[in-house]
């Protein structure tokens, strides 16, 4: 296993594939660094050479990845809900904050229907 920021990539996918499971990598910054590294999009992460992971490793330390990229989101998150901002407010009460609309949708932020029973008087 080839490690890169602290992560375990597969050895067995191409190395633009491997990248993107670190946190904070996708696939445009994973083609990047490839371009900087001079490392070739189509290289199996087993057929590396250990320069070619060195270079990786150095170009990846140029962006912010893995925890200081969730840090830098919490704290984000954490000031917006402190200045109750209407973002922050939504991020409170676990509702999608980006003006979608809730009437049928966003079960992934609002969690299980919640059943509330009538009772007959």
């Amino acid at each position: 296993m080839a490690r890169i920021a602290g992560i375990d990539i597969p050895r067995d996918k191409r190395i633009v594939i491997s990248l993107t499971s670190i946190y904070g990598v996708g696939k445009t910054t994973a083609q990047k660094v490839l371009e900087t590294a001079g490392v070739s999009e189509d290289t199996r992460v087993r057929d590396l050479t250990e320069g070619e992971l060195g270079k990786i490793r150095q170009a990846v330390e140029e962006y912010t990845i893995e925890g200081d990229l969730r840090r830098e989101t919490s704290l984000d998150i954490k000031r917006l809900t402190e200045i109750g901002s209407y973002r922050g407010i939504r991020h409170r009460r676990g509702l999608p904050t980006r003006g979608q609309k809730t009437k049928n949708n966003s079960r992934t932020r609002k969690g299980p229907r919640k059943v509330v029973s009538r009772s007959k008087e």
